[in-house]
């Protein structure tokens, strides 16, 4: 860790998502920087750990390598769900599969910090990966594909809580959980033994909720968070008003905590849920934004490491 970066409080782990250099959602944004750029500048930013871009190498022991190289551990790895679509759980259970044989290689390597949360979003019936209205087109489950999909998460709950790990439930923009209703139902309707909450600052915050309201209810269910930054600007851009996800990232709508361009209060909501320093878990930065656009991505990583330094401890 850099020497003029004070380390994060006991039980806090930062971390930083590939996703501030190259972009998962739309992989030609940012593809042409190297996993081992994004790595070191990870590490040399002061981060512990980050999860798996689309980028980086699927040999384990290479990826294993490169990361113990720079002292990085992974933060989340991920499973998209597809339980509201048919044939979908068949696809969750394969792809869950992978990853936990994936964990079970990586963690033998004894990196720094054991990961223990998987993070997970339904996909069936998106539209943020297509070129739709976010403001007209977002998916509304019926009662059935409720029922699918909290029963679906249950099983997959069960199943990585018997291997060690927490399934964490990510909201996003563009998807049949959104709204801070949608999150409200989703945690009436799943089992909190093996359903967390991955409460992620910038999804929530552009779908219009109250972070503060959704932590004080669901403060028990959340294993895992997502610090992104909303820029104002953008957000209110009138031209953008019936853009689709992917023109709004272009136009720079995601940014880091401790952007002047961002709105989020991050220093209230830091307080609200760290209590007594309650919370104890990985607080991971993310900015799923184009690096060709202002500044590159290794200002952003040191200037939320900075921020988090000071508004920590």
């Amino acid at each position: 860790m850099p020497a003029h970066i004070s380390p994060p409080p006991d039980g806090i782990h930062l971390g930083i998502t590939p996703t501030c250099w190259t972009s998962d959602d739309f992989p030609l944004i940012g593809n042409d920087i190297p996993m081992e750029q994004c790595l070191s500048e990870i590490a040399l930013a002061g981060f512990e750990g980050c999860s798996i871009g689309h980028t980086f190498t699927t040999d384990v022991h290479a990826l294993t390598a490169a990361m113990h190289l720079r002292g990085l551990s992974v933060s989340e790895p991920w499973v998209s769900t597809y339980f509201t679509v048919p044939d979908g759980p068949e696809r969750c259970a394969r792809d869950l599969l992978k990853v936990l044989e994936f964990l079970k290689r990586f963690n033998a390597g004894g990196p720094p910090v054991k990961t223990r949360v998987i993070g997970a979003a339904e996909f069936g019936r998106s539209v943020h990966l297509q070129a739709l209205s976010l403001r007209s087109n977002k998916p509304e489950f019926t009662d059935e594909q409720w029922t699918d999909l909290c029963e679906g998460l249950n099983r997959i709950g069960e199943i990585t809580a018997r291997q060690g790990f927490t399934l964490a439930y990510h909201p996003h923009m563009g998807t049949g959980v959104q709204t801070e209703q949608d999150v409200d139902r989703l945690m009436r309707h799943t089992d909190p033994r093996h359903v967390g909450l991955l409460l992620d600052t910038g999804h929530l915050t552009w779908a219009g909720a109250d972070l503060t309201g959704i932590v004080e209810r669901h403060r028990d269910r959340i294993t895992h968070v997502h610090l992104k930054n909303v820029r104002g600007g953008v957000h209110a851009d009138r031209t953008l008003a019936a853009g689709s996800f992917r023109e709004y990232v272009e136009a720079g709508v995601f940014t880091v905590p401790g952007d002047s361009d961002g709105h989020i209060d991050f220093d209230t909501f830091l307080k609200v849920l760290r209590p007594g320093d309650s919370y104890r878990g990985w607080l991971v930065v993310e900015a799923e934004q184009d690096p060709r656009g202002g500044h590159p991505p290794l200002h952003y990583a040191q200037t939320a490491r900075a921020y988090l330094a000071e508004a920590l401890n």
